[in-house]
């Protein structure tokens, strides 16, 4: 997209209006699944989004940077908002917005948290940790990160290749 005129800006404003609220009518290729909260259930629902992604096109660009944030952020809601148990469910929504890209929106049904709270993975003592980075790397590969409802519910943009965006 060329430029930032006042289509642009109109656009980019637009944007971060929808993509906050996650308005169902607002996304094509709309993908919905919940998945019990168990370790081996990640990686077939990363794949299973991922070929949403690439079917209808969206930010397909950027596809090693979406797929990681997926399995470290799905990774986070099943050990941490399900602790594990299959019995619980993952709720993810997919969406592809024309002007704004993607729009992922995991939730967990755990305590939630308040990533403001936790250490910076690349400072320090941190830096020898074996764990500890999958939110700092979802931050790092998405263009947005907001988490709501107390930290149990994650949404993470990716605008399209070429935008330069907000």
């Amino acid at each position: 997209m060329s430029g930032k005129g006042g289509n642009e800006d109109a656009r980019v404003s637009r944007c971060a209006e929808i993509i906050p609220g996650a308005d169902l009518g607002e996304f094509e290729g709309l993908l919905e699944l919940r998945i019990p909260g168990a370790v081996e259930e990640v990686a077939p629902a990363v794949e299973r989004v991922m070929a949403q992604v690439r079917n209808i096109g969206c930010a397909q660009d950027h596809g090693f940077e979406i797929e990681v944030a997926l399995l470290e952020a799905l990774g986070n809601a099943v050990e941490h908002g399900c602790g594990g148990d299959a019995s619980k469910e993952v709720e993810v929504w997919v969406g592809c917005h024309d002007d704004c890209g993607l729009v992922v929106v995991i939730r967990d049904p755990g305590p939630g948290f308040d990533p403001a709270l936790l250490p910076s993975p690349v400072e320090g003592e941190n830096l020898f940790r074996t764990h500890g980075r999958g939110v700092w790397l979802i931050n790092q590969l998405m263009d947005s990160v907001q988490y709501a409802n107390g930290g149990t519910e994650l949404r993470m943009h990716k605008r399209p290749k070429g935008d330069s965006g907000d």
